[in-house]
């Protein structure tokens, strides 16, 4: 993947990673459009920033997400690389009856959403012939915190969806897996000044540092979230399981899930 002289479009882009990740994109020389529910986040991520423009998406709304994707080609024809972020992560406790709207609202933003936008923006990506699509998912995907059940298991998803994806566009559509750690973000209650968590400037630097290696790496692993990649394959996997459990079971009590 080239990093200068693209069009960009990144969803989630008002806030955490998709915001950070956006402002250096941008700063290397690439026109950014930045996409998300909040107008007023979308608008601080581009204060002062030419060539980088903020588009509402809900991408809940299946028909709202094939609008969106005609608008953007429509007003961005040079839109060669869609970044999918967006994401929400809830705790769930699993092992009794409950209110499934957070696993529902999880699935349809997580798993559904780039699903959808993927598909609406494919054909005019292999047109470009500098197309790519990069797809974050999350360490969790190879190690579940079992507190926030189905966040993880959309994750894994997007993790299977992409290696599928890749192998289809081979050729065609550059395909890139973006796992994170545990970042300082807002993403959960407290995550943001979490002890343990990268401090998300920290992540944001060194995940260009992988993004400007040439060529680029199909899977971008910053040091921090390696075990949880290499867990299964190390033999960690149930060593690592177990203390996500216990932290799990203590952020429940805390949020009173």
């Amino acid at each position: 993947m080239k990093t200068s002289g693209n069009t960009i479009l990144i969803t989630g882009g008002g806030s955490g990673i998709g915001a950070a990740l956006a402002q250096r994109f941008h700063d290397q020389g690439n026109v950014v459009i930045v996409a998300g529910r909040r107008r007023d986040a979308l608008d601080a991520t581009c204060v002062d920033r030419k060539d980088m423009h903020a588009l509402v998406l809900d991408v809940e709304s299946a028909e709202g997400v094939k609008a969106f994707a005609a608008d953007v080609v429509a007003r961005f024809p040079a839109v060669n690389v869609l970044i999918n972020n967006a994401g929400i992560m809830r705790y769930e406790r699993l092992g009794r009856a409950r209110d499934l709207a957070d696993a529902h609202e999880t699935i349809t933003t997580n798993l559904l959403g780039p699903i959808r936008l993927t598909d609406a923006l494919v054909d005019h990506l292999a047109a470009k012939g500098d197309g790519v699509i990069v797809n974050v998912t999350s360490g969790l995907a190879f190690v579940p915190l079992p507190g926030t059940p189905t966040y993880c298991a959309t994750k894994a998803a997007i993790h299977s969806y992409t290696q599928s994806l890749r192998a289809m566009l081979h050729g065609r559509v550059e395909v890139i897996e973006l796992a994170p750690p545990g970042v300082q973000t807002d993403l959960t209650p407290g995550q943001s000044t979490r002890e343990g968590y990268q401090p998300l400037d920290e992540f944001a630097d060194e995940v260009m540092a992988l993004f400007n290696q040439q060529p680029t790496p199909p899977e971008i692993l910053v040091k921090a979230v390696q075990p949880f990649r290499n867990a299964e394959a190390q033999g960690t996997h149930s060593q690592f399981l177990d203390n996500l459990t216990q932290r799990s079971l203590q952020m429940l009590e805390q949020l009173k899930v």
